[in-house]
């Protein structure tokens, strides 16, 4: 019995990179799901954020699966702050104003992870974080934000935790791979039980 190829429906080099650095061989490739579309449509049917990144990442493993034989993973990351969501921001002025709404209080990390085959979901995990941000001053901000540059623009709250992000945080709860945004330790207990990774 071959082994079951591993697709990442996402171009994303952040979670690339997870899984190589884990030893997970895999191809990866754009889901072409319209994520402004499928939000407007979540945010009509009034889902919470939660909800919302469990469904994207089943939309993207599923789309891709529909057209490539193998294990097709499909994630998804939404920021959730006094339960709204909020998306990434569009620029450096943007990222100022989502920092200062996000400085000295909690919000919360929704990362999903869903395995589709033959065009159906097969395994999902939601994990959630809770990320408390510390009372950092202004001169800080400016300093944080010169430094990330385009770089903070990368993920829904303006942060690499891998990167000077770290500084923002006065206390995390939950998985460091959660936070990243690809829930490892399901996945890869999946992968492992389907025979895709050796046991």
């Amino acid at each position: 019995m071959s082994t079951p190829q591993i697709i990442l429906a996402s171009t994303s080099a952040a979670r690339r990179a997870l899984l190589a650095g884990a030893g997970v061989d895999h191809d990866a490739v754009g889901s072409g799901v319209d994520e402004d579309a499928a939000k407007a449509a979540f945010a009509a049917e009034k889902w919470g954020p939660r909800e919302v990144a469990e469904a994207l990442a089943e939309l993207k493993a599923v789309r891709v699966s529909q057209t490539r034989p193998g294990l097709v993973i499909g994630a998804d990351q939404t920021l959730d702050f006094e339960g709204r969501l909020y998306d990434k921001a569009p620029d450096l002025a943007a990222a100022r104003e989502r920092l200062e709404l996000l400085r000295g209080k909690p919000h919360r990390l929704h990362s999903a992870v869903v395995i589709a085959r033959d065009g159906a979901p097969v395994w999902r995990e939601v994990s959630t974080a809770t990320l408390t941000m510390r009372d950092f001053s202004d001169a800080f901000l400016d300093a944080y934000l010169s430094e990330e540059g385009p770089k903070a623009l990368g993920s829904v709250g303006c942060y690499r935790l891998e990167g000077p992000g770290v500084q923002l945080f006065s206390s995390l709860e939950g998985d460091y791979f959660t936070i990243l945004g690809l829930p490892m330790m399901g996945l890869l207990d999946f992968l492992r039980r389907h025979g895709a990774l050796g046991a």
